[in-house]
């Protein structure tokens, strides 16, 4: 049905109810970013990995809080920023008039209560990592986001998401540490290349990016004990050193670590390497999406490096999903 220029239909009518809600819903998702969320699950199911042990329901606990955290963020960055967004993305909800910004506030405040909420029910360990989650998300976005401390803040977000998955499967967040350093060395290079992504820049960010992007594919693709929960690594039957056989499981798991790290190599160095060539605002947008998008592979190659294999495959059944939605609603 035709629209007419006062925004009726053709023969003079309203719009239908169901269209208006189909406009809110799409404000919603643009302001929450929705394809982006694809990339959350994995940070609890990697740190789960990390740990040694299969994801179980303070698992599924963790991944909500994370969700609600992650919207949390979302919103409140739409919010600070409504003024900046005015004269750089007014197509953006807040200053579109789409979304008031005292719904975004309000939504920003009860994502962040419900995560932590949901932390609390996977146990007072995730609740220890959570709590210093939500408070670097605000920091973030109330303060941190424009100034050098920024993006090692939102690196420190995402290496915690990490950890809050492993403390609340197991009670015990010090063995994901790895994991979750090279996670927010990962993220930290993303969001570095995202503060030039409005109005363009130097090429020196991407270039970093991508060289980040290598030096983490060498690291997360290397042979890796698999994590142990009290058990000693016996050797009885046969020598160890570089000369040992390898046990099926750990063989399959090598080659998946590998394949999921050329995925995640694949995914974030073509559109870095082109905003090193030419950082405008296009190729600059491109290039945060993908680094995003890599995030998803990453998790896994991490999830598959601590023997996770089941997760890891999990993990990377997100990738195309994400991908999907991001043709749809722009994730930066």
């Amino acid at each position: 049905m035709a629209k007419g220029s006062e925004g009726g239909t053709a023969d003079g009518t309203a719009p239908c109810a169901c269209a208006g809600r189909s406009r809110r819903r799409r404000a919603w998702a643009e302001l929450l970013r929705l394809p982006a969320l694809f990339s959350v699950p994995g940070d609890a199911l990697a740190g789960a990995a990390a740990t040694g042990s299969a994801p179980g329901s303070r698992t599924l606990l963790a991944i909500g809080s994370s969700l609600c955290l992650y919207e949390a963020g979302m919103a409140l960055n739409d919010w600070a920023d409504r003024d900046v967004d005015a004269v750089e993305r007014p197509h953006r909800p807040l200053p579109s008039g789409r979304v008031r910004p005292a719904a975004a506030l309000t939504a920003a405040c009860a994502l962040t209560g419900a995560g932590l909420a949901l932390a609390a029910r996977a146990g007072r360990p995730a609740l220890a990592v959570a709590a210093p989650l939500a408070a670097t998300v605000w920091a973030y976005d109330l303060g941190l986001k424009h100034t050098p401390a920024g993006p090692v803040a939102m690196g420190a977000a995402r290496g915690l998401d990490l950890l809050l998955g492993a403390a609340a499967t197991t009670g015990h967040a010090r063995p994901a540490l790895p994991s979750a350093a090279l996670l927010g060395t990962h993220t930290l290079a993303v969001t570095t290349v995202s503060r030039q992504e409005a109005r363009g820049g130097s090429p020196l960010a991407p270039l970093a990016a991508l060289a980040a992007t290598a030096l983490l594919t060498r690291q997360v693709t290397r042979r890796s004990a698999p994590p142990t929960r009290g058990r000693r690594q016996g050797t009885a039957h046969g020598p160890a050193g570089p000369r040992a056989v390898r046990p099926p499981g750990q063989q399959s798991a090598a080659l998946l670590s590998t394949a999921l790290g050329a995925a995640y190599a694949a995914t974030a160095a073509r559109p870095y390497f082109h905003a090193a060539l030419n950082p405008s605002p296009p190729l600059t947008q491109r290039a945060v999406g993908a680094g995003i998008r890599a995030t998803i592979p990453l998790q896994a190659t991490l999830a598959a490096r601590s023997r996770g294999t089941a997760t890891a495959l999990l993990i990377a059944a997100l990738a195309p999903l994400g991908a999907r939605f991001a043709k749809k609603v722009s994730v930066t």
